[in-house]
């Protein structure tokens, strides 16, 4: 359900780092939001006011921007915004309190999108998620606010209950011992114990990099997530939701959304394709993409590929 996994996961690294992976950003600094300040970074600046401006919202709860750094690639043509959600990253905490969980909702991580836009002034956007980025793109993009020229729902969590469900499905299919192993420690609660870590391991192996995950540098000297946000919404692991967001479902309003939106997963997505599609067709005007032989992590699997579809997207329902 996010790149936070990612962090603990030893990615491999390129002997040759890609141009744009260290970039630096044409311009950063900080957002006053609802309880802190909120850290961005824009690059592509020269295309404001002539291109909408792309918003990409990171995964967890309680990642960062450094896991959809790829999508600087398209500062070539529109301006991009990545940024840290209040309580993570580089920008603050919570009333400077990383345990003041009172605005850990949907509703303020949403309008934290509003504050960015008025903050820097953007009239048309585009807004594009991974993961929980992309629940904050579909809650966004029910809105219908004026300015938004289309929306990207990357391996969204859409529906906690339909997530769950299919993740359940995917353990169903891993060898019994695993099994065994998930069903019993998330019966004791036990969910720290050795042995379902390592069954948790196993399951990531498969559905958050089901291929080769690469570490382009993009999380050289990053900070890191906020776990804690990460257990108090979510839950323990990406198959086990007890946190406040487990009843979570923003499917009933998908077809009220008026833009274009680009929904695009991996094969063996814990967002599990079958589940995608049928959101998507609950968008009136919406393309469905299925990244082959990848996992949640379709930007450290497939990045060339990710990027390439999102350009061909925009470039065909932009006018």
């Amino acid at each position: 359900m996010t790149f936070f996994r990612l962090l603990t996961i030893v990615a491999i690294s390129l002997c040759s780092i890609t141009a744009f992976a260290h970039e630096d950003p044409d311009q950063a600094g900080y957002i006053q939001v609802d309880g802190g300040k909120l850290w961005y970074r824009m690059n592509g600046m020269e295309h404001l006011g002539k291109k909408p401006a792309i918003i990409v919202m990171h995964g967890g709860p309680g990642g960062t921007h450094r896991g959809l750094m790829g999508y600087v690639e398209l500062a070539d043509e529109y301006p991009v915004i990545l940024y840290d959600q209040l309580g993570n990253g580089m920008s603050t905490k919570f009333i400077d309190n990383i345990n003041d969980q009172s605005t850990w909702t949907v509703e303020h991580f949403v309008k934290e999108i509003s504050q960015i836009r008025e903050a820097l002034n953007l009239e048309e956007v585009i807004i594009a998620g991974h993961s929980w980025g992309g629940t904050l793109s579909a809650e966004y993009a029910v809105k219908n606010e004026k300015g938004l020229k289309a929306a990207i729902f990357g391996s969204p969590l859409i529906s906690t209950p339909q997530w769950v469900a299919d993740n359940r499905e995917w353990i169903s299919m891993m060898p019994q011992h695993f099994q065994d192993a998930i069903n019993k420690h998330e019966a004791a609660g036990t969910f720290d114990d050795p042995e379902y870590r390592t069954a948790e391991d196993a399951f990531y192996d498969q559905h958050m990099c089901h291929g080769e995950c690469v570490d382009y540098g993009f999380r050289d000297n990053a900070k890191r997530g906020n776990r804690t946000m990460y257990r108090t919404m979510w839950g323990p692991s990406e198959f086990t939701a007890n946190g406040t967001l487990q009843d979570y479902d923003i499917s009933p309003q998908l077809h009220t959304v008026k833009v274009p939106v680009l929904m695009i997963c991996g094969e063996f997505d814990e967002a599990a394709p079958k589940s995608c599609k049928k959101f998507a067709d609950m968008v009136p005007n919406a393309t469905n993409v299925v990244v082959p032989n990848a996992g949640h992590a379709i930007l450290s699997e497939a990045k060339d590929m990710v990027i390439s579809t999102i350009r061909e997207f925009l470039k065909n329902n932009l006018q």
